[in-house]
């Protein structure tokens, strides 16, 4: 069973199966990210690189991603993997009237790295960056920092590069990985819950993931709104529970009397039988501590590493430096 030092003892790099990327590239690249996404593109400079999200005219995420720009005119945004065809799909009607290109990058390998970024890094001649959400790009790869304790995600962009690191499929390492991710408060939505969260109940906008101060994008109204009004009832939440064997998304918690009060988002294990995972669950429920249960068994909540508030883009790309 995983454990929290996995991924930090693993040699190499551990394979990100459940993450793709999809670029675009054109002379009208960032104009038409611009009317589509909630992030300010134009700080997606080369080095940062925001959260952004998705959404319908009635707000609800389609998909949630980080943008990169990897140079002028090509972008790339990185995703869960069951939405990456959904997305390409749903931009397309839109890009026809732009001069951009999409494209899914079926062929880029993606990776974790703690203990081993360093030398991966090297392998492709690049520096790590030191701060969450900034990268270092070049022709052959790019190198992310994530939240958490230590560790990037490393793409690289061609089959013929990607034998200059050893790869591994360990299951404890990717466990840890998506640990790390739940520890953060960073969930990642999936093809099973598209279209049914607000941003705001994934604390995209406690991310940095929502710009307040662009113009309009595809359902722009109702996540400010939303915002503005106070109307967002449900939140990301992070807990614990003891059982030896994950939820499955979308699996219900529920009050002691057995009422539907939130859902499963993502899970991982922190310990032999021990779990933990981020839920969207009722606010009054979470901020009243009412005792809570999944599949019978009890459920605490823990604290996350951000201040549930607003946390503009623009504001967040002021503190980094390259």
């Amino acid at each position: 069973m995983a454990t929290a030092s996995s991924l930090l003892n693993i040699n190499g790099c551990v394979r990100l199966p459940h993450l793709a990327a999809l670029d675009i590239k054109g002379a009208d690249a960032e104009k038409f990210l611009q009317g589509q996404t909630s992030a300010q593109v134009a700080l997606a400079d080369g080095f940062f690189a925001p959260l952004t999200c998705f959404c319908t005219p009635k707000g609800r995420m389609l998909a949630n991603a980080q943008l990169l720009k990897v140079s002028d005119g090509h972008y790339r945004l990185l995703l869960s993997t069951s939405l990456i065809e959904m997305l390409a799909s749903h931009l397309a009607k839109f890009a026809a009237f732009y001069r951009v290109e999409l494209q899914t990058q079926s062929s880029m390998l993606i990776v974790g790295a703690s203990e081993s970024a360093n030398k991966a890094a090297q392998a492709f001649d690049l520096a790590l960056p030191n701060q969450p959400f900034t990268h270092h790009s070049n022709a052959k790869a790019t190198a992310l920092c994530q939240p958490g304790h230590g560790r990037w995600l490393i793409t690289i962009e061609n089959a013929a590069e990607q034998h200059a690191i050893e790869v591994n499929d360990n299951e404890d390492a990717f466990n840890t990985w998506l640990l790390e991710d739940i520890r953060s408060g960073l969930a990642w939505l999936t093809a099973s819950q598209q279209d049914h969260f607000l941003p705001q109940m994934l604390n995209w906008e406690a991310l940095g993931g929502i710009s307040f101060k662009k113009g309009c994008y595809t359902g722009q109204e109702v996540v400010a709104r939303a915002h503005f009004r106070g109307q967002v009832k449900k939140r990301l939440v992070r807990v614990t529970t003891t059982a030896d064997t994950l939820p499955r998304v979308g699996d219900t918690l529920v009050d002691e009397q057995d009422k539907t009060v939130g859902e499963v988002v993502s899970s991982a294990f922190s310990d032999k039988q021990q779990i933990e995972m981020l839920a969207v669950a009722n606010t009054k429920v979470t901020e009243a501590l009412t005792p809570l249960y999944w599949q019978g068994h009890s459920i605490t909540l823990c604290d996350l590493p951000y201040a549930v508030e607003r946390l503009n883009p623009e504001q967040l790309v002021n503190t980094l430096t390259s």
